[in-house]
């Protein structure tokens, strides 16, 4: 494949196909309709989306093997691609740039392409259309399950946005783990029997990594040459990069894994960043599997009889419930939803975030094996990274550019809604009915962080005490009027006013001194 290669063959005017860094899919809607003999499909690796916030190198290595991958699959069936590499001395940086570049190299009577996941990318594409000399036309992404059209008249004349209930919605829809009207098994939910705590001995299964082939490989040199700067490590890359390598980790937790993902989703181990996780999300925002069809096949095994009913509940409530409607949320509140700060939080995100420099054992364990795999699981991010940043009253801007970055399965549309919703409460309660703020107690209850941590975990307060611990108390009564009416803080606030108003006032000066100490300081307007 050249690096920057444009064919035009055949009779007439044809149709310049963009297809973005996530849209490696067979069945995008761009590629609807393709002429073979006489379209081009446009793919480019720029630096404006490598760098509009400084993405973790295996990020940025994965996204562009996958898009060199599927390049080759798609001149393979005979598609004209002008590919534009990272390193094209003639490479403008940004889409909009690159298709105003194709434009003037080719003769084309329209320009046809898949609307953006992300609100920026998406703007910029709409002002080009609104200057481009020729009809641009933008297709819906028909890659998930629910339309924007679908979760506008869910929402319409809603006073909350609960997720389990646009999830039952979709259940009846796609008519998945129903029995006839019910569901199966006569609930929902199983959520309850899946939060066992990691069982003393038990160890997490093998996990299947994909080599990084020729096409991987180069991508990773690229990004080691290109981008030393950018946070991370691509020793042990691992991630998928075309549909064939994708399918093949589906099927392998689909066989091995899944059976026992319901009981462990939540527990977290020490030097253990996959647990039994399906590691298959960077390969669905990639478009090389399709959420539906992973839905159905898990679906397929608990009926089968090989995974229980709690197992596959759960995994499909990631996808069917959780995916879409993080999606749904996000396009109808953007733009306005990326200034929500409901807590008023105004601190710095603390050094440690980056460098994993801290004697608190969950926070350097999630680190680390962030800095490592582009990855941590659910209740890493939830309990231990994203309530830390809570507690200490970390501004939402600088939380959503650390989850923006450090993760191989970030985008806007998903990470945003999870970071200022549930992570940090700052969207004030649309996402998540209540900030989910914990002290040490639940990460001990669901991990073997605490037992070989420097700090005590059942300390309350002092030097000591677990950091959570102390951040705690302080985080309710500093919030006391922004939270107090939430029935479902009412037992905390109970307890904390049982207190009475010195001990609650000591709680808050430690909880302020140990967000001054930890790092996360005044200096945000």
């Amino acid at each position: 494949m050249a690096k920057s290669n444009t064919r035009h063959t055949g009779e007439g005017r044809g149709t310049l196909r963009l297809v973005l860094g996530d849209q490696m899919s067979d069945r995008l809607s761009a590629l609807e309709g393709l002429d073979t003999a006489r379209d081009v499909v446009l793919m480019a690796e720029v630096r404006d989306e490598a760098t509009y916030v400084r993405h973790h190198k295996q990020k940025i290595a994965l996204t562009f093997a996958a898009m060199r991958s599927f390049a080759l699959r798609l001149e393979e069936r005979g598609v004209t691609v002008r590919y534009v590499r990272i390193d094209d001395p003639d490479n403008a940086h940004s889409i909009v740039g690159e298709l105003h570049r194709a434009l003037e190299a080719g003769a084309f009577d329209a320009v046809v392409m898949t609307e953006c996941g992300e609100w920026r990318l998406a703007q910029a594409m709409a002002a080009f259309a609104g200057v481009a000399q020729v009809p641009v036309e933008i297709r819906e992404d028909r890659r998930f399950i629910c339309t924007h059209d679908q979760f506008r008249r869910w929402a319409s004349g809603k006073s909350q946005l609960r997720m389990e209930f646009f999830y039952r919605e979709m259940r009846r829809e796609t008519n998945i783990l129903m029995d006839g009207k019910q569901p199966e098994g006569g609930q929902w939910n199983y959520d309850a029997e899946n939060r066992k705590k990691l069982t003393k001995g038990l160890r997490p299964p093998r996990r299947l990594r994909t080599p990084p082939d020729l096409v991987a490989q180069e991508a990773i040199a690229d990004v080691a040459r290109l981008f030393p700067d950018h946070f991370g490590d691509l020793d042990d890359f691992g991630w998928p990069t075309t549909a064939e390598q994708a399918e093949t980790v589906v099927a392998d937790f689909l066989e091995h894994v899944l059976p026992a993902f319901g009981d462990w989703q939540d527990a977290m181990a020490r030097g253990e960043p996959w647990m039994w996780h399906g590691l298959i999300a960077t390969s669905m925002h990639l478009g090389l599997v399709d959420p539906l069809d992973v839905c159905r096949r898990a679906e397929a095994v608990y009926r089968a009889g090989k995974a229980p009913l709690n197992a596959v509940e759960g995994f499909i409530r990631q996808i069917l419930g959780w995916r879409e409607y993080i999606r749904g949320i996000y396009w109808l509140k953007v733009p306005e939803y990326r200034e929500r700060n409901f807590l008023d939080a105004d601190r710095t995100l603390p050094w440690f975030f980056w460098s994993g420099e801290t004697d608190m054992a969950c926070v350097a364990d999630v680190v680390e094996t962030t800095r490592a795999n582009a990855y941590a699981h659910h209740i890493q991010r939830l309990m231990v990274t994203g309530n830390l940043a809570m507690l200490l009253g970390v501004h939402p801007d600088p939380v959503d550019d650390w989850y923006m970055t450090v993760y191989a399965d970030a985008y806007e549309w998903v990470e945003m809604p999870n970071t200022r919703g549930m992570a940090t409460f700052a969207d004030g309660g649309i996402v998540g009915s209540k900030p989910y703020a914990a002290s040490g107690a639940y990460i001990d209850r669901m991990s073997d962080y605490c037992g070989g941590c420097r700090y005590d975990v059942k300390a309350k307060a002092g030097e000591g005490a677990c950091p959570f611990n102390r951040l705690y108390w302080g985080f309710l009564e500093r919030n006391r009027g922004l939270l107090r009416d939430n029935v479902r803080l009412a037992m905390p606030y109970r307890t904390l006013d049982n207190f009475g108003p010195e001990r609650r006032q000591a709680l808050l000066a430690e909880a302020e001194a140990t967000r001054t100490k930890l790092g996360a300081v005044t200096t945000l307007e």
